[in-house]
């Protein structure tokens, strides 16, 4: 098996093990009302189909078919066992993130019935480390996927995600949870502990 094949599995098992470890967290979560889910728009399903097509469908048609071969380039070891490395920390991290959340957690922007303001945990340094979670998955697609297209798809993808809907996030967290909120705003970071 050459190490470019092995690469494109290794990064296969990732999001297979994502999609794993969210389906009992996704059923929990159906389980609770919703309270607030006016961010439920147009916009919100064009940044979310915007991230699936980066950490999604651009790697898959690259891991099938090597499209577009002009783009690809030689993997080294290290930069491969880097990137299942990282792959293994982005899903620890997704799975403490919605073990942490539970019935609260949502795809889409919303507030759910008596929901509580996490703090504690994986939240205890970082506001967003679901985000945190998905960006390094996306580091460990570059460092996976050796193509200059299919690497960064998920950097790009995510990214768009992440910087339209951050502060529509934490908007509507200041107004579910006042003061509270922003008291924990002023001790944590948005999404790496101690610098962003």
């Amino acid at each position: 098996m050459s190490l470019v094949t092995f690469a494109k599995i290794a990064w296969a098992v990732g999001v297979a093990a994502w999609y794993v470890l969210r389906i009992p967290f996704e059923r929990k979560a159906k389980r609770q009302g919703v309270a607030d889910a006016r961010h439920r728009t147009a916009r919100e399903i064009i940044l979310l189909s915007i991230s699936t097509l980066g950490l999604g469908v651009v790697p898959a048609v690259y891991a099938a078919t090597s499209f577009p071969r002009f783009a690809s380039y030689p993997p080294s070891l290290a930069q491969v066992a880097a990137g299942v490395l990282v792959f293994a920390a982005a899903l620890w991290l997704f799975w403490r993130t919605h073990r942490q959340l539970g019935r609260y957690w949502s795809v889409t922007l919303e507030i759910k019935d008596k929901h509580q303001l996490i703090t504690t945990g994986v939240y205890e340094k970082v506001r967003h480390p679901m985000y945190s979670a998905f960006f390094l998955w996306a580091l460990a697609q570059v460092l996976l996927l050796p193509n200059l297209i299919a690497g960064p798809a998920g950097l790009i993808g995510f990214g768009t995600l992440f910087f339209f809907r951050v502060g529509r996030e934490e908007q509507m967290m200041r107004e579910a949870f006042g003061a509270q909120y922003e008291a924990y705003e002023k001790r944590t970071k948005r999404i790496i502990p101690g610098i962003y």
